[in-house]
């Protein structure tokens, strides 16, 4: 009977939208800081301010599931979601604490090439975020999540072309180690911009 008085639509889309500008803007401040290591701990901070503001998204988003009687999609499939976008924002996050922390001086080309990706996968599942609302597009929608598979596949051959790589020419131990680390970690951005695709294809597969 309480369910009346509960709204009965919520602001998802613009929280969405907002995250995955966050997402959008926290990539690109990724590729600089790989760029630009002299100037690290500026981008880290640039990327630890948009994680901040995403985590105040992911909030709200799951406190307005707990407000809002009708949901535009399952309310597991909005909790996945945001939640996995949250985890692109921690990983980017990551990368950029341990750049920093490690006190790199230089990083392979590979490592500039990844991060490049993970700002080509986080636009793409910003442009599949923005047509969520409408399942007229859901085509599009599709092939965009491809994209975003095809670029985990690609950011993966890389990965494994880039340690392999590494454990030929680096003959410094901590210096592999650092290189190593920061490779997977900006691979895993990857893995999670693909899991966020998939997570979309269920929900338009759902309600399209």
């Amino acid at each position: 009977m309480f369910s009346r008085f509960m709204p009965k639509e919520g602001k998802f889309f613009e929280i969405f939208n907002a995250h995955a500008k966050c997402l959008v803007d926290a990539s690109h401040d990724l590729v600089l800081l790989v760029s630009k290591l002299d100037e690290a701990e500026i981008h880290k901070k640039n990327v630890q301010l948009k994680e901040n503001q995403a985590d105040k998204l992911t909030h709200e988003t799951i406190d307005l599931l707990h407000k809002t009687f009708i949901t535009p999609f399952d309310r597991d499939e909005i909790h996945k979601l945001i939640t996995t976008m949250d985890d692109i924002l921690d990983l980017m996050e990551d990368v950029a604490t341990a750049v920093w922390l490690y006190d790199v001086q230089s990083l392979t080309p590979e490592a500039g090439q990844l991060a490049q990706i993970c700002a080509s996968g986080c636009e793409q599942v910003a442009q599949a975020v923005a047509l969520l609302k409408d399942m007229k597009s859901a085509s599009a929608i599709l092939t965009i999540c491809t994209t975003i598979d095809r670029l985990e596949t690609e950011a993966d051959g890389l990965l494994r072309s880039a340690i392999s790589k590494l454990f030929r020419e680096e003959d410094d131990v901590k210096s592999l180690i650092k290189h190593k680390a920061i490779l997977e970690l900006l691979e895993e951005v990857t893995d999670k911009c693909e899991d966020v695709a998939n997570i979309i294809e269920g929900i338009v597969l759902e309600n399209a």
